[in-house]
């Protein structure tokens, strides 16, 4: 059987241009053909250079292997800044935005020897309004943000991998939505500089692949750690579910997704157990969109006092509810959140991982938004690294998955644990 070039996982299509099997050229003509064939219906990029791109194939092509990532393809969100692409942060006030450097995250990947084929689509300044996106499993649903294109694109096999950003839940919940591995670190273990802020306090960049192995590879390098391309780990783990006091928002779909795992996950030997929903748990997802909103008002008070016209009116209801926390309540809200994670974080001295909802179900359609950042918000609060694994489809053929999420600090083993489960999970050839 041919090899369909831009359906290589990064593992395997790293492994063909290490060895000269496959050209950078080769790998990103069969990507912008996916491209050409479909952007007109998913919508996943903001600015595409073909011309550009096959240029720096080719010189990477004539000269030595460059890196772990040598000849990859990769998609950047459209809030990292490109100093070879505009950076508009989906915003239209940014419209001829042109940066003179590359954000901190594109840096390191293009001195692994990845090249950028494009920027893809972000909400705007990363927050709720639904951008042309459409999810590339059936376009009349949206693909979830703020990450949209970042998720569409890599599901669609326009690239391999991509990068995105989380501020309450841009990577999960994309993935989710798109089918694909999502992954968020540790807060704050992958540089942020030339990325626009939003939420100082909680935006992370993460990043897009088509499985555990290629998150862990791409992760090795936005986080400059070797020993993450290794995954090798015994099991069985302890996994706790946290079905959350968000859980009456579920829809079947991530239920039986829920049950399918307990019992899958079970019968491979995993100790599985239900984590107790606490008092202090209900007051999580208020505490987290309050800083969130604080936070996002002062990073865009430049923007709203010069260009107030060209700001949403979701996004200017989420602004002007920021305004109405102080300055003391806000650190309040900072000390209480490391407070809450000082105590709900003995959780991990029970379990390797929790278990827990990466959204309410599948995709709802296009027209009602990009979904519900519910079950994000916490795991951001705290800093701490998940994985969005999918496995199954809900009712209508959409993805449904569920995330695995581990203590600050612990990455690899969370990956580890991550591929083991997914292995589990998904379907068996």
């Amino acid at each position: 059987m041919a090899i369909v070039l831009n359906r290589l996982t990064v593992l395997d299509a790293v492994r063909m241009l290490q060895r000269r099997e496959l050209s950078a050229v080769q790998l990103m003509r069969a990507c912008f053909a996916r491209i050409e064939q479909r952007e007109d219906s998913v919508h996943a990029w903001a600015a595409l250079d073909k011309d550009a791109a096959l240029a720096h194939a080719q010189a990477l092509d004539n000269g030595p292997i460059t890196g772990p990532l040598h000849g990859l393809p990769f998609g950047v969100k459209d809030v990292f800044d490109t100093q070879d692409l505009p950076t508009t942060y989906g915003s239209p006030i940014y419209r001829d935005h042109r940066p003179d450097t590359d954000a901190a995250a594109v840096t390191r990947c293009r001195q692994a020897g990845a090249l950028v084929a494009g920027k893809t689509v972000s909400t705007e300044f990363a927050t709720f309004k639904a951008p042309p996106t459409r999810n590339p499993h059936n376009t009349a649903y949206t693909p979830g943000g703020s990450s949209s294109g970042s998720a569409a694109a890599v599901a669609d096999c326009m690239v391999p991998f991509a990068l995105g950003t989380q501020t309450a839940a841009s990577i999960i919940r994309p993935a989710a939505y798109c089918g694909v591995v999502g992954f968020k670190p540790t807060f704050g273990a992958i540089p942020r500089e030339g990325v626009k802020v939003l939420a100082p306090s909680l935006d992370t960049v993460g990043c897009f692949t088509r499985t555990v192995d290629d998150a862990a590879l791409v992760a090795s390098v936005l986080m400059d750690k070797a020993e993450l391309r290794r995954l090798d780990y015994d099991g069985p783990p302890r996994i706790g579910i946290y079905r959350t006091p968000q859980w009456r928002h579920t829809l079947p779909e991530t239920r039986d997704a829920m049950a399918h795992a307990i019992e899958t996950l079970a019968r491979a030997k995993a100790v599985v157990q239900e984590v107790d929903l606490l008092p202090e748990c209900c007051s999580l997802v208020q505490l987290q969109s309050d800083i969130m909103a604080y936070e996002a008002a002062r990073s865009l008070a430049a923007e709203r006092e010069s260009h107030a016209s060209q700001i949403s009116a979701g996004l200017q209801a989420l602004l002007q509810g920021g305004d109405t926390i102080d300055e003391a309540r806000h650190q309040a809200n900072l000390r209480r959140a490391q407070d809450l994670y000082g105590r709900l974080g003995a959780w991990f001295d029970r379990f390797d991982v929790l278990l827990t909802p990466s959204a309410p179900g599948e995709a709802p359609f296009a027209d009602q938004g990009t979904g519900d950042p519910l079950f994000g918000r916490v795991w951001t609060m705290f800093g701490l690294p998940s994985v969005h694994l999918p496995f199954m489809n809900g009712p209508h053929g959409l993805p449904v998955g569920l995330q695995a999420v581990g203590p600050r600090g612990h990455d690899h083993r969370l990956l580890c644990i991550a591929k083991w489960m997914h292995d589990k999970l998904r379907p068996q050839a």
